[in-house]
C-alpha cells in the first residue's frame, strides 16, 4: 500500500484582481502557503494554507496562523509525524498531527488535503467520493464585495448579477450608516431575483448596534446575517431579536463549536471551512454535527487559490448539510478570464483549467483526486523566496 514519501511547502502570492477587505483584515489576501506530498509510488497531491495572522476566532480563541508560522509548523512538526502513513488512513494521519503539536489547523488542512488528493488518484475516485459520496454536483456560488467604496460595490453587485451570480454578500460592519447605504444601494441595483446578505466579521460593538442595522435594511429582504458581533452568546442575543437568520463564522471552528451553538440555539446557520476545523476530515464532522441539529450550512473560506479552493468544491459536493450558495473562489487562468467578475478575485490563478461555472454554480471536478491538475510552472512564476 502506497506510504506518504515526501512533504514539500512553496508560498506564493497571486495577483489580485482588486482590493479585497473585511473588518479586522490587515493583510493581502493570495499570500498563500502550498503543499505538495509525493507517495512511495511517485504520485504527487497538493493542498493549501490560506493562513492569515488576523483570522482566529471569537476573541482570539484559535489565535492566528500565518504562512510562515504554518510552513515552520509542517516542517518541523507534521511531515516528520506524517512520514510513512498509509494513503487513506485519514483518521491515524489526524491523530499523528495532533499528537505533534496542538492546534495550527490551516497548517494541518494543507497536508489533509494533499492526502485526500493523493488517496483519490491512487483509488481512481474524486476527492468528494472519499467524503461519502456527491450530495450534488453543482456548487452555486455566492460573491463577496468588500470594504470598497459604495460606487465600485455597486457597479460589481450589477455586474455579477448580470453574469449569473443569484447569491451577493456585502461585506460590513465598520460604519453603520456606510452599511446601511450600501445595502439600499445594492438592492435597487441588482433587483429582486439576487439573494442578498450581509457579513460583518465581528464588526459591531454590541448586539444592540447590529440589530439597529438590521431593522434599517429589513426591507431589502436579507437573506442571512453573517457574525454580527464576537462572541457566540452575543450572536444569539442577535439572532432572537431580528427576523433573518443568522450565520456563526467567526464562532464556529470546531465539532465541538458546532454542538455548542446548536446547544444555545444561537445561529440557524453555520459556516464550514476546510482549513478552520483542521481539513476535511475534520470537516465533514462538523457538517455531520450541524445536520443533526438541523443547522443549514455553507462552505466558505479565506479567498483561495485555486488549490485550496478544490477541497472547498469537494466537501461542498459531499457535505449534506451544506445546501446554501458558497462563499468560494471561480478559480479561473489568466488565459480563460474574459473580464468575468464573479467569483474572480485574482488575475491568474495556479490550475491548469479553469473551474466551469453553469448558472452560477461550480460544477464538481469528477477526474481521480482533486480533479484538476496544477501547473507547476504558475507555482515556479508566483513563488515567493526570502
Amino acid at each position: 500500500m502506497p506510504q506518504i514519501r515526501r512533504i514539500e511547502t512553496f508560498e506564493v502570492q497571486l495577483p489580485t484582481r482588486r482590493r479585497h477587505q473585511w473588518t479586522g483584515l490587515t493583510e493581502a489576501i493570495g499570500r498563500y502557503l502550498m503543499v505538495r506530498v509525493t507517495d512511495s509510488d511517485g504520485r504527487t497531491g497538493w493542498g493549501e494554507a490560506p493562513a492569515l495572522k488576523d483570522w482566529g476566532g471569537e476573541f482570539g480563541r484559535y489565535f492566528g496562523e500565518s504562512t510562515r508560522i504554518a510552513k515552520l509548523v509542517i516542517e518541523s512538526y507534521l511531515a516528520p509525524a506524517a512520514a510513512g502513513i498509509e494513503l487513506g488512513n485519514m483518521a491515524g494521519l489526524h491523530a499523528r498531527m495532533d499528537a505533534a503539536i496542538k492546534g495550527y489547523p490551516y497548517a494541518k488542512a494543507a497536508l489533509d488535503a494533499a492526502v485526500y488528493d493523493l488517496t483519490g488518484q491512487w483509488l481512481g475516485v474524486p476527492v468528494h467520493v472519499l467524503l461519502g459520496g456527491a450530495a450534488r454536483m453543482a456548487v452555486p456560488v455566492t460573491h463577496s464585495i468588500g470594504l470598497i467604496p459604495y460606487d465600485e460595490a455597486v457597479a460589481e453587485a450589477a455586474q455579477v448579477a448580470a453574469e449569473g451570480i443569484r447569491t451577493i454578500k456585502i461585506k460590513v460592519g465598520v460604519d453603520p450608516a456606510r452599511d446601511v447605504a450600501l445595502v439600499h444601494g445594492v438592492r435597487d441595483a441588482v433587483g429582486d431575483a439576487v439573494a442578498l446578505c450581509i457579513d460583518a466579521n465581528e464588526g459591531y460593538a454590541t448586539p444592540g448596534e447590529a440589530i439597529s442595522v438590521y431593522r434599517a435594511i429589513a426591507g431589502c429582504r436579507i437573506a442571512y446575517f453573517e457574525q454580527p458581533v464576537a462572541g457566540i452568546d452575543r450572536v444569539g442575543q442577535v439572532a432572537a431579536a431580528i427576523d433573518a437568520p443568522v450565520m456563526a463564522d467567526e464562532s464556529a471552528w470546531t465539532a465541538h463549536d458546532a454542538f455548542q451553538i446548536a446547544k444555545k440555539r444561537a445561529a440557524q446557520i453555520v459556516s464550514i471551512y476546510t482549513t478552520k476545523p483542521g481539513g476535511l476530515y475534520r470537516a465533514m464532522e462538523v457538517a455531520a454535527v450541524c445536520r443533526a441539529a438541523g443547522i443549514v450550512c455553507n462552505i466558505n473560506g479565506s479567498v483561495e487559490t485555486g488549490v485550496g479552493n478544490l477541497a472547498n468544491i469537494h466537501l461542498a459536493a459531499a457535505a449534506p448539510a451544506a445546501t446554501l450558495s458558497c462563499v468560494v473562489p471561480v478559480s479561473t487562468p489568466a488565459a480563460w478570464q474574459n473580464g468575468q467578475v464573479g467569483g474572480i478575485y485574482y488575475t491568474d490563478d495556479l490550475l491548469v483549467d479553469p473551474m466551469r461555472l453553469v448558472d452560477g454554480a461550480i460544477q464538481v471536478p469528477t477526474a481521480p483526486g482533486m480533479g484538476i491538475v496544477i501547473d507547476e510552472q504558475k507555482l515556479e512564476q508566483y513563488r515567493v523566496r526570502d
